[in-house]
């Protein structure tokens, strides 16, 4: 999955833009797209992953979006 940035969100309209990590281009957000219940602090600068998808038109979007946990598990490491 994709990690990035809540650019701005606009919640009476229902869509916005997220800013991937990976860069160079801010990718679209519907409202649809968030995980139900799990997502509720669409300020900007707020950490998401998501998965991108591409249209049938070539552009890209944010599906299945959900907090970014402030805590990611390590792997162990082997010797």
């Amino acid at each position: 999955m994709a990690q990035g940035e809540i650019l701005w969100f606009d919640t009476d309209r229902g869509f916005g833009f997220i800013r991937p990590d990976m860069g160079p281009k801010d990718v679209f957000v519907h409202v649809s797209a968030l995980g139900q219940g799990q997502l509720r602090d669409l300020t900007p600068g707020t950490k998401v992953e998501f998965e991108l998808v591409q249209t049938g038109d070539g552009r890209l979007t944010a599906q299945r979006v959900l907090p970014l946990s402030a805590e990611k598990p390590r792997r162990a490491r082997r010797n």
